[in-house]
């Protein structure tokens, strides 16, 4: 009678550890299914904006259309719009992504500590090495620098992603050591030349040696300082 009875407690046990290890077993199949879903997701994402960067670079933002970019991408034309409103919406996200990376980028080895010629050197080089190094971004944000399709709200956001830099220079004014005009303007002397350099580097119309970079941040600073 006693073995019976012990017999059914061990079964009942069994067969609880049993469901125990099952539910738990599904679990981590749920919880697996919704990381690769994620991962997928995620992986359409970055091949949607690859593909539109690769092909704003070869063709122009007008002769971009959502079509073949998910062509390229790998997705039919209906995925893009689980993931974007638009091509607006499109391009301006993919914006700021490379905004962004461009960004960090700019301001590695940057601290408020350094003084303001130093801070600007360091900014200027990684600049320089980010548009040299990472030549189909740069070029993307170069002709996003050119166009209309990149809407306010997205620009305002992008330069919140400067404001190391912007910081940087209001320092640099109230020191008297940079020229008191526009961030516009100051942008214009220092950075965006680099654009210009790029483009004859890609170009082989010039090749952009340690010299070369030396030169023009001499001339940048030069452009700016008091």
């Amino acid at each position: 009678m006693k073995q019976n009875e012990q017999k059914k407690e061990n079964e009942r046990s069994f067969s609880i550890i049993t469901k125990i290890r099952l539910h738990s077993r599904v679990m981590q199949i749920k919880t697996r299914m919704k990381i690769l879903m994620k991962e997928k997701i995620n992986d359409k994402y970055a091949n949607l904006l690859q593909a539109t960067l690769t092909l704003v670079n070869n063709r122009g933002f007008h002769d971009t259309p959502m079509s073949k970019i998910a062509k390229l991408a790998g997705v039919s034309p209906a995925t893009i719009y689980l993931y974007f409103e638009n091509k607006q919406d499109l391009i301006n996200k993919l914006y700021l992504e490379v905004k962004a990376s461009f960004c960090s980028y700019a301001f590695q080895g940057y601290t408020i500590e350094l003084t303001v010629k130093k801070g600007f050197e360091v900014i200027w080089y990684n600049i320089a090495d980010y548009k040299l190094n990472k030549i189909d971004e740069a070029m993307f944000l170069s002709q996003c620098d050119n166009t209309p399709m990149i809407d306010e709200v997205s620009i305002q956001k992008g330069l919140k992603h400067l404001q190391p830099l912007l910081d940087l220079w209001e320092r640099g004014k109230k020191e008297g050591i940079i020229k008191s005009i526009s961030p516009y303007l100051l942008y214009a002397y220092t950075v965006y030349p680099l654009s210009f350099l790029l483009a004859m580097h890609v170009k082989g119309i010039m090749t952009i040696g340690e010299k070369d970079r030396q030169e023009a941040f001499h001339a940048a600073w030069d452009s700016i300082k008091v």
